[in-house]
């Protein structure tokens, strides 16, 4: 246990050091916040654009920690060797794994709650009550497993170079096409289907749903989102590389 918190603290110090990291964590939400819900370049459904911003960025902060940041800096300690080196110590592999997960979610509730206050600033009204936000909590955790899934498969077959662009061209394709910032009313319908099939997708139309309507998830959502926080995760433990 001693050996597991240790280095859970440590991956959440190295976050909170890492400039790139911080930026694409939270720089990068923050102004994309700010940037859709003061401004109209995008079309939005009735009730105010905050009200359907805040939630897509929620789901954004998912995406940009346990895909994007998780896959590039667990790219690069692969390919420095840092991670051969570690899962051989008394850590050991599964101890790793957890704290990397544990660090995680530690940023994400982070994220969650300077974005919820920054949303709250710009008069955003989230709805759904105290059932809601057990689903919101409960999307974003299937998320951010399915989304860590996808991160470290990629980290643990590319080189550190090409994981950096293929985390980062990912990121910039489901946050468009995701329901994140632009309606997915909005897109071709073929587009809407399959987002909707996508982790990120799911997930964002949860938060839509739960905080903007005061509705439920529906199952297509749960569904979705747990097969892939299973599946996912599993495939990314079966062809990881350490070397």
């Amino acid at each position: 246990m001693k050996a597991w918190w240790a280095q859970t603290r440590a991956e959440v110090q190295m976050t909170v050091r890492r400039g790139e990291t911080l930026l694409l964590t939270l720089g990068i939400p923050i102004l994309l916040l700010l940037f859709f819900s003061l401004t109209h370049v995008t079309t939005t459904p009735a009730g105010g654009r905050i009200n359907f911003i805040a939630p897509g960025i929620l789901a954004l902060c998912v995406l940009s920690t346990s895909l994007v940041a998780l896959s590039i800096a667990t790219g690069f300690e692969r390919s420095y060797g840092v991670l051969r080196r570690l899962h051989v110590t008394p850590l050991g592999q599964r101890r790793l794994i957890a704290a990397k997960i544990a660090a995680v979610v530690v940023t994400e509730v982070i994220q969650v709650v300077i974005l919820s206050l920054v949303a709250l600033l710009l008069h955003w009204k989230p709805r759904g009550g105290l059932a809601g936000g057990l689903e919101v909590a409960g999307a974003l955790l299937l998320g951010s497993a399915g989304c860590a899934g996808i991160g470290l498969l990629l980290a643990g077959r590319l080189r550190a170079e090409v994981n950096l662009a293929a985390a980062n061209g990912l990121y910039l394709v489901l946050l468009l096409l995701s329901g994140i910032v632009v309606p997915l009313t909005s897109l071709p319908s073929v587009v809407r289907h399959v987002a909707l099939y996508l982790p990120s997708g799911a997930m964002a139309d949860a938060l839509h749903q739960v905080l903007g309507r005061a509705a439920h998830v529906n199952a297509a959502d749960w569904w979705s989102l747990a097969i892939w926080a299973l599946a996912a995760p599993l495939l990314a433990a079966r062809t990881f590389r350490f070397d």
